[in-house]
């Protein structure tokens, strides 16, 4: 590490024991390091999550399941309906592998290289856990900290290229000493002063080091790679009203939303046409449609609503009573398209 590079650690670090976030899952400044396990629960709920949509459901999950044993005996549909609203479901399942394997072995592993064989673990947040929760050094590199380093050395390669120089870099600036600290003072300056717009260069600790700062270009980076437009697909979800509840399917085990209580669908994840037959015969009407934006695709779901008076239906389900929907953990897209008929059927 260099003398600059030392001057850039001691900068951040001096301006994070001011400002530092107050947020659940965190020690303070200088504090004895948290608990491994709400470490990891909260970088797991903040992957391409914000932190404010984070907090209630890290409260709801900490008061449930407040140990990764706790976690481990929970059910995984249970927990899925927790999770519901948070998006990208796959980190929800991972939650409950991860959390059995920590509970067998007796308590979370403390290098790196160990995080990486736990389910749902990646290089960042194994790297995060290795430095917030045991305090050694470790790269932690997130979206936040890409930015303030790209700026920091004014690294002008488009991401994903960008990525390698920019670990280079960050590797270059983290100390041996407050690792966890560090790592979080670089969240908190790209989060609160370092944003992707507007930064706040007059009030950054780091500006006076900052490259991009003199050449003027600090709101140009990092630079991005031109976006794909994603494909567009149309499906139909249907709306099966009976005595007051609706008619809720579990999805399957795999796939899109596996495992989530859903409305029924046409199978749109494999197709794009929106064609399919409704589960039953009946008077249809269309209550018109919802857009939702995945990863991979956008959608177009169109909400067709019959009231039955059979009491069962072909394949299996729940009756779900309508003025509880809330409690049925639904994703965020059905959620939606539940908001849309509870507005229009009537």
């Amino acid at each position: 590490m260099t003398a600059r590079d030392k001057t850039i650690s001691g900068k951040l670090l001096h301006w994070y024991d001011a400002h530092a976030r107050d947020l659940p899952w965190r020690a303070p400044p200088g504090a004895p390091a948290p608990d491994p396990y709400r470490v990891w629960l909260s970088e797991v709920m903040l992957q391409q999550t914000t932190v404010a949509a984070v907090k209630p459901y890290f409260a709801k999950f900490t008061e449930k399941w407040p140990t990764a044993e706790a976690l481990a005996a929970a059910d995984e549909a249970e927990v899925l309906a927790a999770w519901a609203g948070l998006g990208y479901y796959s980190r929800a399942r991972n939650l409950v592998k991860c959390a059995a394997k920590v509970a067998a072995r007796g308590s979370f592993p403390r290098s790196e290289a160990e995080l990486l064989t736990l389910p749902g673990l990646g290089p960042y947040t194994a790297a995060a856990i290795t430095a917030i929760a045991f305090g050694e050094r470790a790269v932690v590199v997130d979206a936040n900290v890409e930015r303030v380093v790209a700026r920091l050395f004014a690294v002008r390669e488009a991401l994903p290229a960008a990525r390698k120089p920019i670990r280079e870099y960050a590797d270059q600036i983290t100390p041996s000493q407050r690792a966890g600290d560090f790592a979080q003072a670089m969240m908190d300056l790209g989060a609160t002063i370092c944003a992707a717009r507007d930064p706040k260069c007059l009030l950054c600790p780091l500006a006076g080091d900052c490259a991009a700062k003199k050449a003027g270009i600090a709101e140009e980076l990092p630079l991005k790679a031109e976006k794909k437009p994603k494909p567009e697909r149309r499906g139909v979800a249907w709306w099966i009203e009976r005595e007051g509840h609706v008619w809720l399917v579990r999805r399957a085990g795999q796939g899109m939303l596996a495992g989530m209580r859903a409305l029924p669908d046409n199978g749109w994840s494999a197709q794009a046409d929106g064609a399919g037959e409704p589960p039953l015969s009946g008077d249809w009407r269309n209550l018109g449609a919802v857009r939702h934006i995945f990863t991979h695709a956008a959608l177009t779901l169109d909400l067709h609503h019959c009231v039955t008076g059979a009491s069962n239906l072909t394949g299996t389900g729940e009756w779900w009573p309508i003025d509880r929907l809330d409690e049925a953990g639904l994703p965020t897209l059905f959620a939606k398209v539940a908001r849309l008929a509870i507005a229009q059927r009537s």
